[in-house]
């Protein structure tokens, strides 16, 4: 199956996989808003495909087929003042 998949093009690193290209019926409005408009990417031939990137295969589909949507935001970014701190803690 191929999914169709956009970025946000208000929020880095944020996609958006779809069952059908352009088919947006099944995404809530308030998503939709906070998303921004839909930059297309590509067109995702999943069963070619061995494992994504930061993306559980799995439940892309599953997702995809309940909710007609999968939403892929980034993993949370290290708070690297809050790394630096505790080592310095740890040091003395």
């Amino acid at each position: 199956m191929l999914y169709a998949v956009y970025k946000s093009s208000r929020k880095d690193e944020t996609y958006l996989y779809l069952a059908k290209k352009d088919d947006f019926s099944s995404v809530p409005e308030p998503l939709l808003a906070t998303f921004g408009k839909p930059i297309f990417v590509m067109l995702l031939p999943l069963m070619k495909v061995d494992k994504l990137a930061q993306v559980d295969k799995q439940k892309l589909i599953d997702e995809v087929q309940e909710k007609g949507f999968y939403l892929q935001i980034p993993p949370p970014k290290e708070n690297l003042l809050k790394a630096h701190l505790s080592a310095q803690n740890s040091e003395k």
